[in-house]
């Protein structure tokens, strides 16, 4: 078997060239590849598109890529939560191509899976399917590309709509726990689109927590095997983010009163 260590998230991404499209994992602030995102943002490449189901946000994880024009097209599903995600659009900076999230996920699980396409009932009716969703905005606010008409076929009564299938040049995930051989193994929500985007990168780029030796992690609670990972990068202090902290008031402070010690 062969041992897909690279010894730095710079080597590991080093080869990914402008233009280039990724597919990266995450969803909101959880399950990032940010010690991949930081090296790729650090070599300076450019007009790159990304597939994920969100940008990051202003200083975080591809919201850094987009605050330097590093992104001229994201496919994603949700664009909250980044003011610069929002100019950019506005202002015909960015092509955004929104994509309902199950039909993102399907898109990049059958593209790892050798589909080329599928039928879904998600978006049917709407201007995902019917076409005329702004895409790209001139700088005077006219939209300047907006969304093609799909296929529409109906089955047993219901209409569906044809998607393609997606893969991207690279896929870049976060894992908890992989080996040498690329066999990866996610923590809890973490596992949200990463194993979809190492699917469906033609050449996937695994950053992880642990590394471990062959044999190691038990085969029924490998997540992605490692056919679908060409290289792997020890990222054991890559930061990590509570997206929205909701701290509970105590009891005593939420009815006004102040307890003392010993009352």
């Amino acid at each position: 078997m062969i041992d897909k260590v690279v010894a730095s998230a710079a080597d590991a991404v080093k080869d990914i060239p402008d233009g280039a499209s990724l597919a990266v994992g995450g969803f909101g602030l959880c399950g990032i590849p940010v010690a991949l995102i930081d090296a790729l943002h650090e070599q300076g490449t450019r007009n790159l598109e990304t597939v994920s189901n969100n940008c990051g946000v202003d200083d975080w994880g591809l919201g850094i890529l987009l605050k330097d024009g590093r992104i001229r097209r994201t496919v994603s599903s949700y664009v909250g939560e980044n003011k610069e995600f929002a100019r950019q659009y506005l202002a015909g900076e960015l092509e955004v191509v929104l994509t309902p999230q199950g039909t993102l996920a399907e898109k990049l699980r059958a593209g790892g899976a050798g589909i080329p396409a599928f039928f879904t009932a998600a978006g049917v009716g709407t201007q995902v399917s019917e076409g005329g969703l702004p895409q790209k905005y001139d700088a005077g606010g006219a939209v300047a590309v907006a969304s093609s008409p799909k296929e529409v076929r109906t089955f047993n009564g219901a209409d569906y709509v044809l998607e393609e299938s997606l893969t991207p040049d690279f896929g870049l995930v976060h894992a908890w726990k992989g080996d040498r051989h690329g066999n990866l193994v996610f923590h809890a929500t973490a596992m949200n689109f990463n194993p979809l985007c190492a699917m469906a990168g033609k050449v996937t780029i695994a950053e992880v927590e642990e590394l471990v030796e062959p044999g190691e992690l038990d085969p029924e609670h490998i997540h992605v095997p490692g056919i679908f990972v060409q290289r792997v990068v020890l990222a054991p202090d890559a930061g990590k983010r509570i997206e929205k902290r909701t701290v509970a008031l105590s009891a005593a402070s939420a009815s006004g009163t102040t307890e003392q010690a010993g009352a």
